[in-house]
């Protein structure tokens, strides 16, 4: 599965009044790994910029005034996303600014390219309703390290974006192997050797006091991203397990 992690800076709010995209941050993960690719423009946004933009982002018209446009980037920006999975904070901001800029370059709109758009502010609004989602609220809540962001940028956001899905989505991690690329191609099942373990003397190997800590705490952090929604180390459950093993 290919995920591409996605932001944009732009110089305000509506890009249906003129407002531009002005950074553009790419991130690739692959199987919920990132691989280390990514995609980063600064763009010249042909206009002015407004003092409100300057403050969260910090980027001039003087210093974006000898990057390249959107049109001259725009073919391996779509090259990049290309049948991925976007995902992206307040998608519809981004991807409606995205869209504009497409237009303008006569190019086919987003949807037309990748997979699929994913909203991490709708995720996280029906995992945590009626408190702050912003990115930087859900680092804080997540203990995902933004200490270094300082101004908004376009790829810093995206990589903290990635780190906070992987927390958001932990539940979600799949434990069945796929076996469908191993399969003889025969009715999608494999042919399996049978093997006598009866011989087989297994070693158990008991955790290190440092690894039962680790274990505690992916233990907390699991509880903490659940909203407290465990089921392990409760009364009822251990009970029940005992009870069910008798």
């Amino acid at each position: 599965m290919r995920q591409i992690f996605f932001d944009t800076e732009t110089t305000g709010l509506n890009p249906e009044s003129g407002d531009r995209v002005v950074d553009i941050g790419c991130v690739e993960m692959v199987n919920r790994q990132l691989t280390g690719r990514h995609l980063h423009f600064y763009l010249n946004p042909e206009r002015d910029m407004p003092e409100e933009a300057f403050r969260v982002h910090g980027l001039s018209i003087d210093f974006l005034s000898d990057k390249p446009k959107f049109a001259e980037i725009v073919d391996e920006m779509l090259a990049f996303m290309r049948d991925a999975e976007l995902i992206a904070h307040n998608a519809s901001f981004d991807v409606g600014f995205i869209n504009a800029e497409l237009k303008r370059a006569k190019r086919p709109l987003l949807h037309e390219v990748v997979g699929s758009v994913t909203d991490t502010l709708v995720m996280a609004r029906d995992m945590f309703p009626g408190k702050a989602n912003s990115l930087d609220a859900l680092c804080r809540r997540l203990e995902v390290d933004n200490s270094n962001r300082g101004l908004h940028g376009a790829v810093k956001d995206a990589e903290l974006l990635a780190e906070v899905y992987i927390r958001l989505t932990r539940g979600q991690d799949s434990l069945v192997i796929d076996d469908s690329s191993a399969s003889s191609g025969q009715g999608g099942e494999m042919a399996v050797a049978a093997i006598d373990l009866s011989s087989f003397q297994l070693p158990v190997l008991a955790a290190t006091a440092e690894e039962l800590v680790l274990h505690d705490k992916v233990l907390a952090e699991l509880d903490k991203a659940s909203g407290g929604k465990r089921i392990w180390q409760q009364p009822a459950v251990q009970t029940a397990v005992a009870s069910a093993a008798a």
